[in-house]
């Protein structure tokens, strides 16, 4: 279907500034059918898939339709989770922006009846909400549907599987006759057809085809990897391809924790999200994501749907999902409004039948891949520790250090030599990392960089640490258990060349000596050779490891969890509990 240029549409100055200000040019096929059909007070019915630009293509009619000295509500979007209320009114806000006097509010179950209430009071236009909680204030009095022009339906076959029909159709009863209708759902099955024929009048059919809207835009890659090495196949195209931003989908929260350790442990900066968090907990995390205060996000499907970040590089699915519904809202999350994103899948044994069958069904055009080697891995990190250095000295973002670089070259150093042991030291973690934002800040949020904005150098990718990797969300990081220092004890008789480490874990958090070595060989990347004997106690572990290791061990470990437990490793020292001691 054709795009054509918003300012072909018909909308009014301050709506065009909006969207250019988000950094859109040219409207999506959804977005130009029916922007004009909405704006006109048609009723309309569109059929397209997640990723299609939709949410735009209602809410710019709605702004539009809203009188903004009238301060009553006149627009209500109904969505079928919390997630997407709250994501919908922030691009409302986003295209409302230069409207002066327009406010708009999501009202959703989870969320203080007071903050809705004050909302509410103060003339909120826009309502976005989920069916309960529309209901719950429609029956308490506090919001009124007199002055309604627009009732939005978005997702409208979820919201029917969810069970809310009962809900819907209460609501659309209260509205006033006169008012426009805009239902939009992937599917049409008959509950759908039903309600519309009910409760709209002569309505505009748009449908959008989803393979062709995502198939120009998302490269979709399926790899077969054996199930216990899907978290190395994981991590290698993450550094081959040097991806910074994007959701790792699981299928069990079970799954979602334990992948959420492993990365931690390797050094990806990560956080996850899944049903057994607190809706406040899920809130913070998603704030953080959109910030950008870590790369990835590990999810359950909770999170396929009503989940919209800005330039999202890339989605895994590390587990094959139930079907090709699902898969195609998880990859619908990358490659969205015309921008490009990358999909991996990951099948194992019999699942590749699974996923033929989810390609013919819903016409999925996935290429086969492979799992990068370690050579390749190696060759990506060190072109992308080539450009930083090289972007550095473009931008002259550093220090000079002739002093001491002059005393070097005075004692006989050739300048390449020295230049080679301090990149020697960099890449070994013997330096500390300069500090430099999560890039594209500015561009995530829809615009583009600001003059002056920061140089080239600070906006290249920051390299990885174990450091990084643990910053969480203070509220929800566990604590490092508490250790005395002269307590601490030392084992005598180890191996040449060792020195005893004390870990804050032990028996009581059911570790076990493989968790020791393994977690140890993650994160610092050295062979299970410099790992000697190893003493589990009750409460804390003795391991000997390689003298000339135990500094970078140490600062590798500082922070990393272990069974939950942040771990404070510190060398062992003769105390009063002996070898025994725990």
């Amino acid at each position: 279907m054709e795009r054509r240029p918003f300012d072909q549409l018909g909308l009014s100055p301050e709506i065009l500034r909006a969207v250019a200000k988000l950094g859109f040019e040219e409207a999506s096929p959804i977005q130009t059918v029916v922007i004009p059909v909405a704006l006109s007070g048609r009723d309309l019915v569109g059929q397209s898939a997640t990723g299609s630009g939709k949410t735009a293509a209602f809410a710019i009619p709605a702004i539009e339709r809203v009188d903004a000295q009238l301060k009553a509500v006149q627009a209500l979007i109904l969505c079928p989770t919390r997630e997407l209320a709250v994501q919908v009114a922030e691009e409302t806000g986003r295209l409302a922006f230069f409207r002066r006097g327009i406010r708009e509010v999501p009202i959703y179950g989870g969320q203080s009846y007071d903050r809705q209430f004050r909302a509410l009071e103060a003339g909120a236009q826009i309502v976005i909400g989920t069916p309960g909680r529309v209901l719950d204030h429609l029956a308490r009095g506090t919001l009124r549907l007199d002055a309604l022009r627009t009732v939005v339906l978005d997702e409208a076959d979820r919201m029917l599987d969810m069970g809310f029909r009962e809900d819907i159709e209460r609501i659309l009863a209260a509205a006033p006759a006169s008012r426009q209708l805009l239902c939009f759902s992937a599917t049409m099955p008959r509950p759908i057809q039903e309600l519309i024929q009910r409760f709209s009048r002569d309505p505009a059919w748009v449908r959008i085809d989803a393979v062709a809207l995502q198939a120009p835009q998302v490269e979709q890659t399926y790899v077969e990897v054996d199930r216990r090495s899907k978290l190395e196949a994981l991590t290698r195209l993450i550094d081959v391809h040097d991806f910074r931003f994007g959701i790792i989908f699981c299928g069990t929260k079970v799954m979602v924790d334990d992948l959420d350790e492993h990365l931690h442990a390797r050094g990806y900066a990560v956080d996850r999200l899944h049903g057994d968090l607190s809706q406040a907990q899920r809130d913070r995390v998603m704030a953080r994501f959109r910030e950008r205060k870590f790369e990835f996000l590990v999810a359950t499907d909770v999170a396929a749907r009503g989940l919209d970040v800005d330039e999202l590089e890339v989605v895994f699915n590390f587990d094959l999902p139930n079907d090709a519904e699902d898969y195609t809202h998880r990859i619908g999350r990358t490659g969205r409004a015309g921008r490009k994103g990358r999909a991996f899948t990951f099948v194992s044994g019999r699942e590749i039948y699974r996923l033929q069958a989810m390609m013919r069904a819903a016409r999925l055009d996935l290429h086969r891949g492979r799992v990068p080697s370690l050579d390749e891995v190696e060759e990506a990190k060190t072109n992308v520790f080539f450009e930083r250095i090289r972007a550095t000295l473009e931008a002259r973002d550093f220090k000079p250090h002739d002093r001491m670089i002059d005393r070097l070259l005075d004692q006989g150093y050739a300048s390449t030599d020295i230049c080679s042991a301090l990149i020697h030291l960099l890449r070994a973690g013997a330096a500390p990392e300069p500090a430099a934002p999560a890039r594209g800040n500015t561009a995530a949020k829809g615009g583009p960089p600001e003059a002056g904005a920061e140089p080239a150098a600070a906006r290249a990718k920051p390299a990885r640490s174990p450091a990084a990797a643990v910053a969480r969300d203070p509220a929800e990081a566990p604590e490092p258990a508490p250790v005395e220092a002269p307590d601490r004890p030392a084992r005598t008789g180890r191996e040449p060349g060792m020195t005893t480490l004390f870990l804050n874990v032990g028996r009581k958090q059911l570790v076990q000596v493989a968790d020791v070595v393994g977690k140890i060989a993650g994160v610092t990347r050295l062979p299970a050779g410099v790992v000697g004997a190893i003493d589990l106690h009750q409460r804390h572990i003795l391991v000997d490891v390689a003298e000339e290791h135990a500094e970078l061990i140490l600062r590798k470990l500082t922070g990393v969890r272990m069974k939950g437990v942040a771990l404070a490793p510190v060398r062992a020292t003769p105390g009063k509990g002996g070898a025994g001691a725990g």
